[in-house]
């Protein structure tokens, strides 16, 4: 591995841990401020919604629906710092029914999850989720 002597891949890091740190306070702006105008969102199980007007208009859907915390985050960077993995336990609790899916009325539930990103002039450019839907919907039954 050529050394490059910008750090790029802690930047992407310190960014990727960043968006975790202001998910987990509740800071949706602060998750906004990470993100690139043209924002990629792949949703898991889901469709691609493009743009920071749609990220945000998924974050108050989050915020009705469940209360979650993401815990033993891990994330890895490529050496050029455009890309990064990040690897996490989700607690959470299912507030609200959300489309879709069954009622909702306080279930707690523990869930391994996962997530890309590319990053792109400082910002996250795409993010795409990853979590096992079926043992999620066991938990919540």
């Amino acid at each position: 591995m050529k050394i490059d002597g910008t750090r790029a891949h802690d930047r992407a890091t310190e960014i990727v841990l960043a968006y975790y740190a202001a998910f987990n306070r509740g800071d949706w702006a602060g998750m906004q401020a990470l993100l690139a105008e043209d924002v990629a969102h792949d949703l898991n199980q889901g469709p691609r919604e493009t743009g920071k007007p749609a990220f945000a208009a998924f974050q108050q859907r989050m915020a009705r629906c469940y209360r979650e915390q993401l815990r033993d985050v891990i994330v890895m960077a490529s050496p050029d710092g455009a890309r990064a993995a990040a690897e996490y336990v989700v607690h959470g609790e299912f507030l609200v029914a959300d489309d879709g899916l069954p009622p909702a009325n306080g279930q707690a539930y523990v869930l391994p999850g996962g997530a890309f990103f590319e990053i792109r002039d400082g910002l996250i450019a795409r993010v795409t989720n990853y979590y096992n839907l079926e043992d999620w919907l066991v938990q919540v039954r």
